[in-house]
């Protein structure tokens, strides 16, 4: 009798262990393989997006909008298309960021901004400002580093610089210009 009862129980573990197995392939998210058409289809999209940063003062330090926002699951990807940011950092000028497009990739916080770049740093006489225009530009937040390889455009006053590739420190203020660079003042020179 102990022997007839032994394959009903394990017939009904195996039986169990076969609807958790299939309960858990039916819950989990499609697997992008099995179709490749929604190898380039976004998961979720997010439209007319907004948001701030506040430090424990209650103090707006970043501000982020972008018309919309989709995410990716292959390769765990987000595009935003028509990005801003601005920051705004204690006894620092204002810094905007304009681009038609950026992309972040998880895991990393590097953030990818291409199409129409440009950047604006504003301190309070106008004469100080400096503005920068490019079609690609690379930002790592954590090192407080931008570069691109593109050419690139920067002004401050009268002054217009352009080149080919650039990299920027913001911690230290160094701009570092990669190649084929020329400037000019346009300032109207007095004669004496």
């Amino acid at each position: 009798m102990i022997h007839r009862l032994l394959p009903g129980p394990v017939l009904l573990l195996i039986v169990l262990a076969l609807l958790t197995f299939w309960l858990d392939q039916a819950i989990q998210q499609p697997r992008l393989r099995e179709d490749p058409s929604l190898d380039d289809q976004p998961d979720y999209i997010i439209e007319h997006l907004s948001g701030v940063q506040i430090d424990h003062h209650k103090v707006i330090r970043h501000f982020f909008s972008a018309e919309t926002m989709s995410h990716f699951p292959l390769g765990d990807k987000t595009h935003f298309e028509q990005v801003a940011l601005v920051s705004f950092q204690p006894n620092e000028p204002v810094v905007r960021v304009n681009a038609d497009r950026a992309e972040m990739t998880d895991g990393s916080h590097d953030i990818f901004l291409s199409g129409n770049v440009f950047v604006s740093r504003e301190k309070e006489a106008d004469d100080d400002k400096v503005t920068m225009a490019t079609q690609f530009l690379h930002l790592v937040p954590d090192s407080e580093i931008a570069k691109t390889d593109q050419p690139v455009t920067v002004i401050r006053r009268n002054t217009i610089v352009n080149a080919v590739g650039m990299e920027l420190n913001h911690r230290t203020g160094q701009i570092n210009l990669k190649s084929r660079v020329k400037a000019s003042d346009d300032k109207k020179r007095e004669t004496r």
